[in-house]
């Protein structure tokens, strides 16, 4: 069990606050339950909200000590900087091996803590140049959804949190217990950040419009071979075509999203069975255990061995 602890701040975003709650405050109908989710705030008592009304948090500060993560879900207005008592709980916190996570705004708390010093980090596309104006010595990114250094992560508005969160959540306890997470959010279970660590392709009934069908044809055939052309056959368009509708529609093109999946279902067969690696890259269609391999480190930045190591015990 993990605890996972939200820090607010008024005015609180509950949009921002009620993302992270979603992802790890929810106790879901047959999955095992793996965190446990709290809030806190430096005065305990009526905190006011952007919504129009005022929560009442009764922790304070020194619930960041007994948290694993720490979540700072926006922190409005960001010209007001944290008091120095909220500065010393983040860096303790973050001093002990607690994860510090922020979404939107909330980038501003950890900057001025000197936690993303040197280091790449997001934030809001609309406050992107007052952060790096203000933290010259943070690499600020506006141009993806979210970074993750681990023991740091940012993310940009309100619902790249939710991306955020998912993969936090994949890396804690494997892509099927987040797939099963985001079937109860019916969301898909990743975008990518911007980053190629754990990300999930959509699911072709996650899809809207005309690829969808071609999508779940294609997943019925991950073991086969699929050349662009075959594909824009069984479409019955263009190659042309079909690679301006993969951009239109998922941002990629048809043979990096046909990898994706091939990838995404190895780690699958990887956490749920004990196949031979060999196996595992025939049923995906990457033909042996050494280009599965080298597709894996490339796409994940791991082996499937190290993955497998990873995720293998985790929940079905």
């Amino acid at each position: 069990m993990r605890r996972v602890v939200a820090l607010v701040h008024p005015p609180q975003s509950t949009f921002e606050l009620g993302r992270a709650a979603q992802v790890f405050g929810i106790e879901r109908q047959g999955l095992p339950t793996r965190y446990a989710f709290g809030v806190c705030t430096e005065h305990p008592g009526p905190v006011a909200t952007h919504a129009g009304y005022d929560m009442l948090v009764t922790d304070g500060l020194d619930a960041l000590a007994r948290a694993d993560t720490v979540i700072v879900p926006g922190w409005p207005p960001t010209e007001w900087p944290p008091s120095p008592p909220v500065v010393r709980a983040l860096r303790h916190a973050h001093s002990r091996g607690a994860r510090l996570v922020s979404i939107c705004s909330g980038s501003f708390a950890p900057a001025h803590a000197g936690l993303l010093d040197g280091r790449r980090a997001t934030t809001h596309w609309a406050r992107a140049d007052d952060l790096a104006a203000r933290f010259p010595q943070v690499r600020v990114d506006p141009d993806v959804l979210y970074v993750d250094h681990g023991d740091v992560a940012t993310s940009v508005g309100a619902g790249a949190g939710i991306d955020l969160c998912m993969h936090l959540v994949r890396n804690d306890h494997g892509a099927r217990y987040a797939a099963h997470v985001a079937r109860t959010m019916v969301m898909p279970p990743h975008r990518a950040g911007g980053q190629v660590q754990y990300a999930v392709p959509p699911h072709p009934e996650q899809i809207d419009g005309t690829l969808a069908p071609l999508l779940e044809w294609i997943t019925g055939r991950l073991d086969e071979p699929m050349a662009i052309e075959t594909m824009a056959a069984h479409a019955g368009v263009s190659t042309r075509t079909l690679a301006r509708r993969f951009a239109d529609q998922l941002g990629t093109s048809p043979g990096q999203w046909l990898l994706a999946r091939r990838i995404a279902t190895a780690r699958d067969l990887l956490e749920s069975s004990d196949l031979p690696l060999d196996a595992v890259a025939r049923r995906v269609g990457l033909s042996s255990a050494t280009n599965l391999r080298r597709r894996f480190l490339g796409m994940l930045g791991t082996t499937p061995g190290a993955y497998r190591r990873a995720f293998r015990a985790g929940p079905g």
